[in-house]
């Protein structure tokens, strides 16, 4: 999914993992991993069908489920348990936002570390630490430094 464009369509992770990331200054900064049964949700485009700000990337082989957007919504006025199942999803994605925000705020470097891992134990098999680093808000110098501490 890249950024500044309409994405028509959401997809649901049945094996795999991914990433979003913005592109500031040349830079790419993650903010966001996603592993199995995680929704991939541009948000901007299924809220408002406006362009995406985040580019999604697979970073290993992944199975995904599609749905075109249009098509949920119909569900969603069809369905009352589709429509509720879709506003506790939006609800959670929320929730996980906030806590990534605060965590990236009020914790050290090191914390956040542990606080990754324990989200997602594996990660560091499936991400490259040049990803890890930039969704830490470090340099993959200082993340190699914590990570000598932790052994």
């Amino acid at each position: 999914i890249d950024a500044d464009k309409v994405e028509k369509k959401l997809y649901f992770i049945k094996k795999g993992i991914v990433r979003a990331y913005i592109i500031d200054d040349g830079k790419e900064i993650t903010f966001w991993f996603g592993t199995e049964g995680q929704p991939i949700i541009p948000m901007n485009s299924y809220v408002y069908n406006k362009k995406n700000y985040e580019n999604i990337e697979l970073l290993e082989d992944c199975s995904l489920y599609k749905i075109e957007i249009i098509k949920l919504q119909e569900l969603y006025k069809e369905y009352k348990e589709i429509a509720n199942w879709g506003r506790i999803l939006a609800e959670k994605e929320l929730v996980a936002t906030e806590r990534r925000l605060i965590t990236r705020i009020s914790m050290q470097a090191k914390d956040r570390y542990l606080e990754l891992l324990a989200q997602h134990p594996n990660l560091l098999q499936r991400a490259a630490l040049r990803h890890i680093a930039s969704y830490l808000g470090i340099t993959q110098v200082s993340l190699s430094r914590i990570r000598a501490q932790i052994k």
